[in-house]
């Protein structure tokens, strides 16, 4: 396959709406009483998921692009402590950290000057490519999740 056509379709699979919600809709109008909610049972608010896919896709970003980059501690760099949000406004920083994260990954997959297939020289064998799959593979199961919690809180839109 032509690696144009291969840039092409990673970028486009770390937010494609093929076979489940996207990321905008997942992220969009949650009510900011139902951001820190927990429903029955439930592990995570919608402020933990969102949080929680913030930070590991910008930990994944960091380790393709910065070779001073120091592993973080897991779980605790990875989920916040709390269930809701600081205040009204960090819903809304949050999702355009994890929009410019995003978009800053798939600026380097496209970019032909990226080495998709060479490991990543601080790495133990991981290349961009399969990083790139990990954020996909890792953003499509919260967003799912996300969802989830939003239909039992009763903020997901009925379609």
């Amino acid at each position: 396959m032509d690696d144009k056509v291969v840039r092409d379709y990673l970028r486009r699979f770390l937010n494609w709406r093929e076979a489940h919600a996207d990321l905008k809709s997942a992220f969009k109008d949650v009510p900011f009483e139902d951001q820190g909610k927990r429903p029955p049972k439930s592990p995570h608010s919608p402020w933990q998921i969102l949080e929680h896919m913030r930070l590991a896709q910008n930990d994944i970003l960091e380790f393709c692009t910065n070779p001073k980059y120091k592993a973080r501690n897991w779980p605790d760099d990875y989920w916040p402590k709390k269930s809701a949000p600081p205040d009204k406004s960090a819903w809304g920083k949050s999702v355009k950290a994890f929009e410019k994260d995003l978009k800053d990954l798939q600026d380097l997959i496209s970019d032909p000057k990226t080495d998709l297939e060479t490991p990543v020289p601080h790495g133990s064998g991981q290349t961009v490519f399969r990083e790139a799959l990990l954020v996909a593979d890792h953003n499509a199961y919260h967003v799912g999740q996300l969802v989830l919690v939003r239909r039992l809180l009763g903020c997901w839109p009925e379609t």
